[in-house]
């Protein structure tokens, strides 16, 4: 039964609540990535503050809104550890062992995924129902009058990123459950459908006047290298401001707030792997980009704007305009009538909103928006929410534009126009047109969008895929195997596969039955039932080997692993040897060499080592061993390569051990040496900043071991570390002038180890550089002397504090890069 149109009076209804509530308001002062503020100790110098000072009103006046455009990273890449760490603390005593299987962290509890840049809230959060939107040139015109020149769903596209209020979704038992994190992704309809690699399928569509996209592996690697390229951009911007400020920031030099820092987000990983699951294409092989519905927009300024509805509508299921045959045409169509304030009557449009539902049914919507545009100084305008879910190629697209670069090539396909000069990215909004839109948008996901996709996820498990479960499902798939017991006509009727099905081409139909149980598992998963998506993702793993169709192979393995870690039940170390490991090789086999499509290898990998390493336990062990598989694959670019160095780092060094001493079965050692590896690759791209932070990462893991020695016994190892620290030092103290403390590499923790050694001597005096250069004595240890420190160097009082532990603990400990 279709749904009233009516917003519900309940406690939810987004009617009563402020425009406050509209989600990132202000960019600048609410950036995503989790970029939170400490809850104790110093407050840290964001951006935005630096933006204040004299020193850098040069380079402010050269660019004066491109602080908007970088606000996802707007806190330099070291108030905080690069990579979301999420870990509790090392030294933490466990209630069971590290090395039993049965240990781990289920999702619910921990607090995963509270925080917008946490890794699985943005994986949830990329895998969302997609909208797609069909306007009238009025419409358009009208948006084009407020400022955005690419339509309708330009204005619409942020406030589908957060559903305001909580949401109730049924799952296919008709449990209900709450979601407070919804949300959406409109489109713009028939933009960003790519087809078949013509050189696998063999088959090339005839010229229509339009420009196609192919799948190919020059597209995916151009797709990838636009990711990094984002991430460039903002690290480069954060080291430009660094140079041009004169200031150092908080985040860079305190360690008061370690233990905050380390459970905040990397907004830099963050943006990387929004970027990298942010624009999903139409394709065959998956439908999380599929429409699940189509906006028909049309103006009450049109003479007929029923016969308009219809027009749209007939031109959504034919004609030039529509999707490929992969694409089910069957969605929800929701037709939105646009009422000017400024110009059209009222009445008129009401009556004609009442002959639209008599009509077109309860699918309807009246969105009352002014036409003109509103400006910073306006009383009622409020800064429109930027996007957070736009494509690598629309942000870049819009940082060249506003480097003076030219036009750029937007997600939708269309250009992104600079001829009129830089545009200001910071857009405003009249507080009623946010009012309206934010209502429109809930009431017609609450009360059309969920009802329609749980209709079709019931339909199609009780008529598809119940067929293909228990025996019956398990005799009629050998009769397809060994073709016996009917045609593949009858086996197609009662819900089995058809080698019919599949077309030449290099794709199922839509109606084919693994096109549809392939989109009813999307649909599970979108809608959070997780374990109705993984028992249909695993029907059809071994259909689409049987068919060959091995792109399709790759995905369905791809989210049979993802939908079955994402689950809040334990995982057996046994059972993850022979499902999750399995999957993965199959999936990144198929992604890598039968289909060379680096984006899904390399997406795969991405989203199993984020969800195995949060699951905790040895579960952290096989998400270190993917993330070295990745880096083997040498499909990184490198900015990619130091990032999962990171991340690799991350993994092992949240491996919680026994002992509050000892820390039996951790892997601090080998945190510190992918910090040192991810320092090491962040220097080669010049990117101190970064760098420096994990030097300070690596220092932080070896302090922690019991010895607090490092690596100090490993000459060639103390020297690789030590010319690391002394190109950060050189080149962020350059940066400010000499004699800066940059991050607290001023060679007090220097001084102060070299005054302990001396101390040991027999009063001779030496030379000041015998007192700096001090790595021949580093592993004299008998008397208890300060150790020389090998990571990042301490202050004055650290040292003091370092050797003090030191005398406590004693030379018990290992040394070195051993195989902990």
């Amino acid at each position: 039964m279709p749904q009233s149109s009516h917003p519900r009076d309940d406690a939810s209804s987004p009617t009563t609540e402020p425009i406050q509530a509209l989600p990132a308001a202000a960019p600048i002062k609410k950036p995503y990535g989790g970029m939170t503020r400490p809850v104790s100790g110093p407050e840290p110098l964001l951006l935005s503050s630096m933006f204040d000072s004299e020193t850098g009103l040069s380079f402010r006046r050269s660019n004066p809104s491109a602080a908007s455009l970088y606000a996802s990273t707007l806190s330099p890449p070291g108030s905080r550890p690069m990579s979301p760490a999420g870990r509790a603390s090392p030294s933490r005593v466990l209630s069971g062992t590290a090395f039993d299987s049965a240990y781990s962290r289920p999702f619910a509890d921990g607090g995963v995924g509270s925080q917008p840049g946490d890794p699985l809230n943005i994986i949830v959060s990329a895998f969302v129902p997609h909208i797609a939107i069909r306007a009238s040139a009025d419409v358009e015109k009208i948006a084009a009058a407020k400022g955005f020149r690419r339509g309708l769903w330009e204005l619409l596209r942020p406030f589908g990123e957060h559903i305001q209020g909580k949401l109730a979704i049924r799952d296919s038992n008709g449990v209900s459950k709450l979601a407070e994190d919804f949300s959406v992704r409109f489109t713009k309809f028939g933009a960003n459908v790519e087809y078949p690699d013509p050189a696998v399928s063999g088959f090339r569509l005839p010229n229509q006047g339009r420009k196609v996209r192919y799948e190919s592996t020059d597209g995916e690697k151009k797709t990838l290298a636009n990711v990094e390229a984002v991430v460039d951009k903002h690290l480069s911007y954060a080291e430009d401001e660094f140079r041009h400020t004169g200031q150092g920031v908080v985040g860079f030099d305190n360690d008061d707030n370690e233990a905050e820092q380390s459970l905040a987000s990397s907004p830099y990983y963050s943006l990387y792997l929004r970027r990298l699951l942010s624009g999903l294409p139409i394709v065959p092989h998956e439908t999380f980009a599929h429409p699940v519905a189509c906006i028909i927009a049309v103006s009450a300024r049109s003479d007929d704007s029923v016969a308009e509805l219809r027009q749209l509508y007939s031109e959504t299921s034919q004609g030039a305009d529509k999707l490929p045959d992969w694409v089910d045409a069957n969605y929800l169509r929701y037709h939105v009538l646009v009422h000017d304030e400024e110009n059209d009557d009222i009445t008129k449009s009401t009556a004609l909103f009442e002959q639209m539902k008599r009509h077109l049914g309860l699918h309807c919507h009246l969105l009352r928006l002014r036409t003109s545009q509103s400006a910073e100084t306006d009383d009622d305008s409020i800064p429109l929410p930027r996007s957070d879910w736009m494509s690598a190629d629309d942000e870049l697209a819009e940082i060249h534009m506003s480097e003076g670069e030219g036009d750029g090539e937007g997600e939708d396909g269309g250009n992104i126009d600079g001829s009129d000069g830089f545009e200001a990215p910071t857009r405003y909004i009249f507080e009623s047109d946010a009012t309206a839109i934010r209502t429109f948008v809930r009431e017609m996901v609450a009360q059309s969008i969920v009802p329609t996709m749980e209709r079709h996820v019931s339909i199609w498990n009780d008529q598809v895929a119940s067929r293909r479960r228990g025996l019956a499902g398990r005799f009629m798939n050998l009769s397809r195997k060994f073709n016996f017991g009917g045609s593949s006509r009858s086996s197609l009727g009662a819900g089995g596969p058809s080698k019919d099905s599949y077309d030449p081409s290099g794709f199922f139909r839509a109606d084919a039955p693994e096109a549809v149980m392939r989109k009813l598992a999307d649909y599970a998963f979108m809608l959070r039932d997780w374990k109705l998506a993984h028992s249909t993702y695993e029907l059809l793993r071994s259909d689409y080997a049987d068919f060959k169709a091995w792109k399709y192979h790759a995905a369905c393995n791809e989210m049979a692993a993802v939908s079955l870690l994402i689950q809040p039940q334990q995982i057996s170390a046994k059972s993850r040897r022979e499902t999750v490991d399995q999957m993965l090789e199959s999936a990144f086999y198929s992604y890598s060499t039968r289909c060379s499509a680096p984006y899904g290898a390399l997406r795969s990998l991405v989203l199993t080592l984020e969800l195995l390493r949060l699951r905790g336990g040895t579960n952290i062990d096989d998400a270190s061993r993917w993330g070295l598989r990745l880096l083997d694959a040498k499909i990184l670019g490198p900015v990619g390569d130091a990032l999962i160095k990171e991340r690799v780092a991350v993994c092992y060094g949240s491996k919680e051990g026994v002992g509050s001493s000892w820390n039996w079965g951790g892997r601090r050692r080998k945190s510190a040496a992918w910090s040192i590896l991810a320092a090491d690759a962040w220097i080669r791209q010049s990117r101190y900043l970064p760098a420096r932070k994990c030097l300070d990462e690596s220092h932080n893991m070896y302090a922690l071991l019991p010895s607090k020695q490092g690596i100090s016994h490993f000459h060639e190892a103390s020297l690789f570390l030590d010319s690391l620290q002394r190109q950060v030092t050189e080149k962020l103290g350059r940066a400010h002038g000499h004699g800066h403390d940059v991050g607290g590499y001023n060679g007090a923790a220097q001084e102060a180890a070299s005054r302990g050694q001396d101390d040991e001597n027999d009063g001779t005096d030496e030379e000041s550089e015998a007192m700096v250069d001090t790595r021949p004595r580093r592993s004299s240890t008998a008397r208890h002397a300060v150790p020389i420190e090998t990571a990042p160097l301490q202050t004055g009082d650290a040292a003091a504090a370092t050797a003090a532990d030191h005398n406590q603990d004693g030379d018990k400990g290992y040394t070195g890069f051993d195989k902990s």
